[in-house]
């Protein structure tokens, strides 16, 4: 199913395909959401589309990949393929993670930016949800406030 609606958006889609350059695109294509840059952290990436005009993101991989975030001990799996409709703070329609909850993996299908910019909630197709800090998200830290830099410069 995920594979039939990459190909339905792939036209005017601008495609990245190699790996280095997938990862690199598919972090770009976050931070440019407001999106935290660590939210799809998929090393092994073949091929990142992003269709401007339709809003729909897709990532591809050889295997699926289980991957732990560390800060806040949550394990998250991405499938082959991963897709989702995109707009600035949110991922909706995603396809292709789930989340373990106890003894069970969780679909998300869902994953927004609070308005403050400090919580990102993950939802399941009931609706349910859950919000954890950015920050746990994050590969590049947040730039600091302009005292803070004058503070490092200065030592």
């Amino acid at each position: 199913m995920a594979s039939q609606s990459i190909e339905d958006h792939r036209s005017g889609a601008e495609v990245h395909t190699g790996q280095e350059l997938c990862v690199r695109k598919s972090r770009e294509f976050l931070v440019e959401l407001g999106l935290p840059d660590g939210l799809l952290p998929l090393p092994a990436l073949e091929e990142a589309g992003y269709n401007r005009s339709s809003g729909f993101v897709w990532l591809r991989q050889a295997a699926g990949v289980t991957h732990t975030f560390d800060s806040i001990g949550k394990q998250v799996w991405y499938d082959k393929e991963v897709t989702a409709f995109v707009e600035p703070g949110r991922m909706h329609s995603l396809t292709g993670v789930k989340s373990k909850e106890l003894l069970i993996w969780v679909t998300i299908s869902e994953i927004v930016v609070s308005p403050s910019g400090t919580k990102i909630v993950f939802r399941t197709p009931a609706g349910l949800g859950r919000a954890f800090p950015v920050t746990a998200f994050q590969l590049t830290p947040a730039p600091a406030a302009d005292g803070e830099q004058k503070e490092e410069a200065s030592n």
